[in-house]
């Protein structure tokens, strides 16, 4: 059976639109006579799931081959074929490709890490496109790594200190490293002596496999003065239907650090404490600063000589 190139990378294109998209690893060999075997394959998948593995041969040697096979086998059945796990072409002209994708279900008994998938590969060459050879045999392992349930990470990005009565921002981002979440829902539980600006629960129809989400709230710190440091627990629980149908909850607790108010504060949204004064907001920046405030006396002072010295100099032109 001879497939032209044309009409495989259309079907090629085909699949990428209609099929979803996955992180893919890519296997490249070329075996005897110039034919080149392409494997495209998950880096990882879920027990339970069917993950699809990709084959694309081109002949692109002179010479014709004959009675090419493939057949795609697991050691200890953790990779089960959903139809038929071989691939035969009869011939396959000098030029010519064939693609062709078999399908295999992550078996309940499979074993939790790394895990390969078997390929055994013939072929036959007709030399000067008539006298068939002995058939070529390679073996080839494709590492796919298997996973008990599908991998949802919970990150928060905050100050790594706050202090009190004051605004600090509270960012929790979703990360589906598997699957697509559907029914998903987010709730931020903070101390009783903190309140949020914003929603402390958040919902999402859906969220895209490999695409994080993110939610932002204000964190807004007690009025009372804070004499000591500590830690203070904030709870964030994450709901959501695998895609599978199976409700699952993950959870992580995030404690930052309170502590007393230093002489001199710039916040994260620019404004500035000096003492119990605060100075609106004038530039943005990332993180809070605690800055003594002999350091700022010391730079005020500098720049007020600078000036001074420039004033002398122009006067003396």
């Amino acid at each position: 059976m001879k497939f032209s190139v044309p009409i495989f990378l259309l079907i090629s294109v085909l699949v990428l639109i209609f099929s979803p998209s996955v992180e893919a690893e890519i296997i490249k060999q070329t075996m005897e006579g110039s034919m080149d075997l392409e494997i495209t394959y998950p880096e990882s998948s879920v027990i339970g799931r069917t993950l699809s593995i990709s084959i694309l041969i081109e002949n692109n040697g002179w010479e014709d081959k004959q009675e090419i096979s493939m057949i795609l086998s697991s050691s200890d059945g953790s990779f089960v074929a959903v139809s038929d796990n071989e691939i035969f072409i009869d011939k396959l002209s000098a030029g010519g490709s064939y693609g062709a994708t078999i399908d295999f279900q992550i078996s309940s008994e499979a074993n939790i890490g790394s895990n390969f998938l078997n390929v055994l590969y013939s072929q036959v060459l007709l030399r000067n496109n008539e006298e068939p050879q002995a058939p070529t045999q390679s073996n080839i392992a494709i590492p796919i790594i298997i996973k008990d349930e599908p991998k949802v990470t919970i990150h928060t990005t905050t100050p790594e200190s706050i202090f009190e009565n004051a605004e600090f921002p509270f960012t929790v981002e979703i990360l589906s490293e598997d699957v697509e979440l559907n029914d998903v829902s987010i709730q931020i539980i903070p101390p009783k002596d903190i309140e949020f600006r914003g929603e402390t629960m958040h919902t999402f129809s859906s969220i895209q496999k490999d695409v994080p989400v993110s939610v932002t709230s204000q964190i807004i710190t007690p009025q009372e003065k804070i004499t000591t440091e500590h830690k203070i627990p904030f709870q964030i629980i994450v709901e959501y239907v695998d895609d599978i149908g199976q409700e699952k909850t993950d959870s992580i607790t995030v404690s930052l650090l309170l502590r007393p108010r230093t002489f001199m504060e710039i916040t994260t949204d620019g404004g500035i404490w000096i003492g119990g004064f605060f100075l609106a907001p004038y530039v943005s920046i990332g993180t809070i600063i605690g800055i003594p405030a002999g350091t700022l006396l010391s730079l005020a002072l500098r720049r007020s000589m600078m000036k001074k010295k420039k004033k002398i100099k122009k006067s003396k032109k």
